[in-house]
């Protein structure tokens, strides 16, 4: 298993946290997605390496932004 953290920004409310829990969820191999809201950051749990590009996609496409890539 791989444990990646992203600081995503303008997640503000519990629907921010499950739009982008569930577009980071449907990626192939995603395990588990933990949002800490005040941080804004994303905890990533998968099988294998996520490629950053999908992870960045997934974001936007909820409606939100990555920042500086991932943290750890």
């Amino acid at each position: 298993m791989v444990q990646k953290v992203y600081d995503v920004k303008g997640m503000t409310c519990d629907h921010c946290v499950h739009a982008v829990s569930s577009e980071l969820g449907g990626l192939p191999g995603v395990e588990d997605v933990q949002v800490d809201l005040p941080s804004g950051q994303v905890t990533v749990t998968s099988e294998q390496q996520l490629d950053s590009a999908a992870v960045a996609a997934a974001i936007d496409e909820a409606g939100y932004e990555l920042v500086g890539g991932e943290s750890q």
